[in-house]
């Protein structure tokens, strides 16, 4: 018996280690350790004074530290306080980080709190990219460890969400942690440590509780181990008797990992300790199927998160991360990666990040925000690169050769590391050169979509902003979409300011002295056209000379004071102020549609007309003005045209109920009973199938012959399929059993 787990251990260190006894007593693999201290020392103060630097995330003021805090309450009031046991949603996320961060600000008593949290955010994205550089050198090296390092902290999108996004980052440091201690797992077999077992349970713990799509670290312990198994031995010994030790005593270490981690997670989960297993099992189901859906732009169009193309996630990754790590990464498969040696490596990374993108792409997952729901699988990818680089230095064999392999990806790394220097910090906004850089993203695809840049322009507000006689109160107010993040800045200020709500879309109905908007949310038509940002803009966040995100004065209340007239229903007087606004800014959309509305009140349809066109001249897709025009084509009863502009809007938005809904209304006017059926479908799938939609579906299909149970029998049928296709397994099954009565 003992012969054989010999044998078994020499193949493992053939398999495992790859010449790792060499590159040890190697005086070049001596010099690579101390580059790779070195390395490792400068990017954990570096990354920490960037993290200073770098503004609010857009959920962390808003749901992520107020959440946190109530978690802290219920630690500390030992289960009486429940308030966060109330907030379901935020508490099946899960999550370890926040509420640490709450225990530090609250024991050292620290007043600038989000700074606190960055720097905490900011050593995770370090350990990340240290454990990165730790996994290449148990595969091949030093070398091939601060190579990896480089690649990581050099990935503009990964160092910027290492300063402020305590939810992917946490989990994507945990997942590649996790991923390093099941390769030293499997390093150790026949028999791994029980110092293994117990640090890898504790860091699935700690990856299930930062998310839970954490439990597939389960599955990958498993199906790891499982191939190893297959790879060190034959076919005819898989279950033969001098195995059998072996598969009871790693079956044994796996079951006690999985036990152990997923007791931890009880204490470190609230929402858990309610119910352990059935809240588990809840909390992965529904956030496997999240509901929420966010408007992306995405390849110059605005498109529903839930409705995306199957190759968001892939595209989005292959534009913004460097063109070093793809070429790393294809390299390895090349010069080192399918060797003997090296396939069980090969599989763990490659399987690492690849599986994960693939089911976001299979399952349809509902993603948004670029890629960062999937930049756990990063650095995974990184590792591979690095060996790539690592592999093609050892191929040559002349000298020059190698030293030209050597600085190759530093080379690559050029561009994102000017962009690095040029754009701190907002490091996270990058495009590479498939992109065309960040310039040729620019209006097709989100830019600042964390919100980051809201704290340089609460800052420029703060330093600059004066009163101008216009205010309506003693207070300069101040204007925006993410209130939590900007009023976490103006927190000292608030003898002087006002933080207020207002959409970019309303920002002529509210009352404020400034504005401060990012361009996450525009219609990518005007942020492109030649009349942005707006004639009243004080102050623009830029990277690589393109905007971000704009600061707005209010010279003139005209646009205001109009809107209140049309409230009030004095038409004349908004008329007027409508255009005196017009004459501060001829391009004020917000104001235009204002009198197209205002129009349509009064029944003037062809003075309406007048500022459809003109709106429409300089944002031919406006989703609104279309609606307007639609309207205005059925009431002189142009019903092609009618059709032909709510097909417009339908192929800009596939899931717009409101084009749908005219079509509906176009098609019965036109008696084409069969195309207003497809279009109350479309409603349907767009989940705002209402009472009126229904009454309409009904009397379509007695239209077609139908009686009134087998009509209402079918449309019970399609909302069984709708529901189902939206995710919603109970409802379909309501409507199915339903649809059978």
């Amino acid at each position: 018996m003992s012969k054989k787990i010999n044998k078994t251990k020499t193949t493992v260190k053939s398999a495992v280690s790859t010449e790792k006894q060499i590159l040890e007593v190697s005086p070049a693999e001596k010099i690579w350790k101390k580059v790779f201290l070195i390395t490792a020392i400068c990017m954990f103060f570096g990354i920490i004074i960037l993290s200073t630097g770098a503004g609010n995330s857009g959920d962390e003021d808003g749901f992520q530290y107020p959440y946190a805090e109530k978690v802290v309450d219920f630690y500390s009031t030992f289960g009486a306080d429940t308030a966060c046991l109330q907030d379901i949603d935020m508490g099946m996320h899960g999550g370890w980080f926040d509420p640490l961060t709450v225990v530090i600000v609250r024991i050292f008593n620290i007043c600038n709190y989000q700074t606190v949290r960055h720097i905490m955010n900011a050593v995770l994205g370090f350990l990340a990219i240290l454990f990165a550089g730790f996994l290449a050198q148990k595969c091949k090296g030093w070398r091939a460890g601060a190579i990896t390092m480089f690649l990581l902290f050099l990935s503009p999108r990964f160092l910027g969400h290492s300063f402020n996004n305590p939810k992917d980052l946490p989990f994507a440091s945990m997942f590649i942690i996790s991923i390093y201690y099941i390769f030293i797992f499997i390093s150790e077999y026949p028999r791994p440590s029980l110092k293994t077992c117990i640090k890898l349970a504790v860091v699935l713990a700690l990856a299930i509780t930062s998310r839970i799509g954490g439990y597939l670290l389960f599955a990958y312990l498993g199906l790891f181990v499982f191939v190893y198994y297959l790879l060190v031995n034959k076919p005819k010994n898989y279950f033969s008797k001098q195995n059998f030790s072996i598969i009871k005593h790693l079956l044994f270490c796996y079951i006690g990992i999985m036990a152990g981690a997923f007791l931890l997670t009880i204490p470190l989960w609230p929402y858990i300790m309610e119910a352990p297993v059935a809240n588990t099992i809840k909390a992965f189901t529904d956030l496997s199927h999240y509901t929420v859906s966010i408007r992306q732009n995405f390849e110059g169009m605005m498109q529903w998160s839930n409705a995306l193309p199957w190759y968001y996630t892939p595209k989005y990754i292959l534009i913004s991360i460097p063109l070093a790590i793809i070429f790393g990464t294809i390299l390895y498969l090349f010069v080192g990666g399918l060797k003997k040696t090296n396939r069980f490596t090969t599989f763990i990374l490659y399987f690492s990040f690849v599986f994960p993108v693939f089911w976001i792409v299979y399952s349809k997952a509902n993603v948004y925000g670029g890629w960062r729901h999937a930049m756990f699988a990063y650095p995974p990818m990184v590792v591979a690169a690095g060996l790539g680089f690592d592999a093609l230095i050892t191929f040559f064999k002349n000298k020059y050769l190698r030293i030209a392999a050597t600085v190759l990806p530093f080379l690559l790394l050029l561009m994102p590391l000017t962009h690095i220097i040029k754009n701190h910090p907002y490091e996270y906004v990058y495009f590479n050169e498939l992109a065309g850089g960040t310039k040729k993203a620019y209006g097709n695809y989100e830019m600042d979509y964390y919100y980051h840049s809201t704290r340089a322009a609460s800052e420029w507000v703060i330093a600059n902003a004066k009163k101008s006689g216009l205010e309506t109160g003693d207070k300069i107010k101040v204007a925006t979409w993410h209130t939590a993040s900007v009023a976490y800045f103006f927190r000292k200020d608030t003898a002087k300011f006002e933080v207020g709500f207002s959409r970019w879309y309303e920002r002529s109905n509210n009352d404020w002295d400034y504005a401060i908007f990012t361009i996450t949310g525009m219609q990518p038509e005007q942020i492109k056209c030649q009349h942005f940002p707006p004639a009243n803009t004080v102050h623009t966040i830029t990277v690589d000379g393109i905007p971000i995100c704009i600061v707005l004065q209010r010279k003139d209340k005209s646009d205001l004071k109009g809107y209140q007239y049309k409230s009030e229903n004095q038409i004349d007087s908004a008329i007027y102020y409508f255009n005196k606004a017009l004459e501060v800014d001829a391009y004020n959309e917000i104001v235009l549609i204002n009198l197209i509305e205002t129009y349509f009140q009064i029944g003037n349809l062809d003075s309406a007309k007048v500022y459809i066109d003109r709106v429409l001249d300089f944002l031919p897709s406006h989703e609104t003005v279309n609606f307007y025009l639609a309207h205005y084509y059925m009431a002189k009863n142009q019903l092609d045209d009618a059709l032909f502009v709510t097909q417009k809007m339908i192929k800009a938005s596939p899931n717009n109920a409101q084009a749908h809904r005219i079509a509906c209304d176009i098609y019965l006017r036109k008696n084409d009973i069969y195309s207003a059926e497809k279009a109350l479908l479309k409603i349907m799938d767009a989940g705002a199938f209402d009472q009126n939609s229904a009454n309409q579906l009904m009397a379509i299909y007695k239209a077609q012959g139908f009686d009134e149970r087998v009509a209402q029998r079918k449309m019970f049928k399609h909302l069984a399929e709708s529901f189902r296709k939206q995710g919603n397994k109970e409802l379909a099954e309501q409507y199915e059993e339903a649809s059978r009565r």
